[in-house]
């Protein structure tokens, strides 16, 4: 199966040498006519994604963000860079913050409907502010009736989701796993949120290498680089396993996580680990 992952950020540089040809390419439009919408999904010349930010066909990120998470999903395995989680992947751009880092509900809501519509099976979403929105819970609603799994970012200010929400992370819907951010000790990262009823899983989020625009590489902190991580396995799951469910690949995800007693406090489960996962070992629990 051909793993599409959608990376909603500030875009991805699909051109970037180590991750060009794990682009999601739409060849209706590239192989048809410029200035029309020839696959009919209401977007023009959407070949590489879309941009929100500007509502325009070019998700190109100007700020490195979107391409890092894009990096840590599925860089390739070559001889340049770095490798991602997955080695063949087709990553989806869609870009709704701009390459200054700030976003809008309304772009954020035609992000997810664009990638559901496009047939993606894991979105990436590294970003996160403002109060409940409904038309976002309905958004990240229709994603979970098409099957599609909806990995956020727990955030970064060091506070207890269960206590005080953080969006799109906290919302109910099935689909989505919260994810925080572990540091290179196997620690909770100090300024990771956490939750030990709304926080699915951890993954590593400090000082993470990977691609940024302009065929750079560089490091960067956050549960915006933990959340890519466990899309990645996810999309390893997918493509050892084609039939699991949105519900399977969380539950699979949260089942084989490795306890560790300094995130016990803060998560559901513990820290993602690939290999338990793909052999489905659930680690005693």
């Amino acid at each position: 199966v051909d793993v599409k992952i959608a990376v909603i950020d500030t875009g991805v540089d699909y051109n970037h040498e180590d991750l060009k040809n794990n682009i999601m390419i739409n060849e209706a439009e590239k192989n048809g006519e410029p200035g029309v919408d020839d696959d009919g999904n209401g977007y023009v010349d959407d070949i590489y994604g879309y941009d929100f930010a500007n509502d325009d066909a070019d998700p190109m990120d100007g700020h490195g963000h979107g391409t890092h998470s894009a990096g840590v999903i599925g860089a390739e395995h070559n001889s340049i860079g770095i490798a991602g989680v997955n080695a063949n992947v087709q990553i989806l751009p869609i870009k709704f913050l701009t390459d200054n880092g700030g976003g809008t509900l309304e772009g954020a809501l035609k992000s997810i409907d664009y990638a559901t519509s496009r047939g993606v099976h894991i979105m990436s979403n590294s970003w996160g502010g403002g109060g409940r929105s409904q038309a976002l819970f309905e958004a990240i609603s229709r994603a979970e009736q098409a099957g599609i799994s909806f990995i956020a970012a727990a955030g970064n200010s060091s506070s207890d989701n269960d206590a005080r929400a953080t969006y799109p992370a906290n919302y109910k819907v099935d689909n989505v796993i919260s994810v925080g951010a572990l540091d290179g000790k196997g620690k909770k990262a100090s300024f990771s949120n956490y939750g030990k009823k709304t926080v699915h899983v951890f993954a590593p989020g400090v000082k993470i290498y990977s691609t940024v625009h302009n065929n750079g590489y560089k490091k960067m902190s956050g549960t915006s680089m933990a959340c890519p991580h466990v899309a990645g396995v996810a999309g390893l799951l997918l493509a050892s396993e084609p039939n699991l469910s949105y519900q399977d690949i969380k539950d699979r995800l949260m089942s084989t996580s490795i306890v560790e007693e300094s995130i016990d406090s803060y998560s559901m489960s513990g820290y993602v680990d690939a290999h338990m996962a793909l052999t489905n070992q659930n680690n005693g629990r």
